[in-house]
């Protein structure tokens, strides 16, 4: 699936919700899917700045696409990881750097969100996109 079809997918999955109350609910239950981060990459180095709660996220690198692992102490927040997670996994780097990320704003999750929280949120996305970035300059340069 592409970045878009995946936030397509993602904001038909919240159009079955009427009230915040399930979708918070169905955003937990997204975080409880959340693949178990490997133990080793749940260290400082790996936290995302700016989070209320405390997320670690780690990048690799495999056949030219991004994969991203994370974890939260939060049950919302481990959600948000998620669905984040798995819009922009195993995608080149160009791919994640040129992406529009619209689910958050087309679910309405922004206006739903603690200031803290949205700026977290915000964060992990800033932080997935310095990888790609990275990963696309160091491509360009060797």
């Amino acid at each position: 699936m592409t970045i878009q079809e995946e936030q397509d997918a993602i904001v038909e999955e919240f159009s079955y919700f009427d009230s915040w109350d399930d979708k918070y609910q169905f955003i937990i239950d997204l975080g409880k899917g959340l693949p178990m981060i490997d133990p080793q990459y749940k260290v400082d180095e790996n936290l995302i700045r700016g989070c209320q709660s405390r997320v670690w996220l780690h990048a690799s690198v495999e056949d030219g696409k991004l994969w991203f692992t994370a974890d939260s102490d939060a049950l919302i927040t481990k959600g948000l990881v998620s669905m984040v997670v798995r819009v922009l996994t195993g995608h080149t780097p160009k791919e994640i750097v040129d992406a529009d990320i619209f689910f958050i704003d087309a679910i309405g999750l922004r206006s739903h969100l603690s200031p803290t929280r949205s700026n977290g949120l915000l964060s992990m996305l800033k932080q997935i996109k310095a990888y790609a970035l990275a990963y696309t300059l160091k491509n360009q340069t060797s």
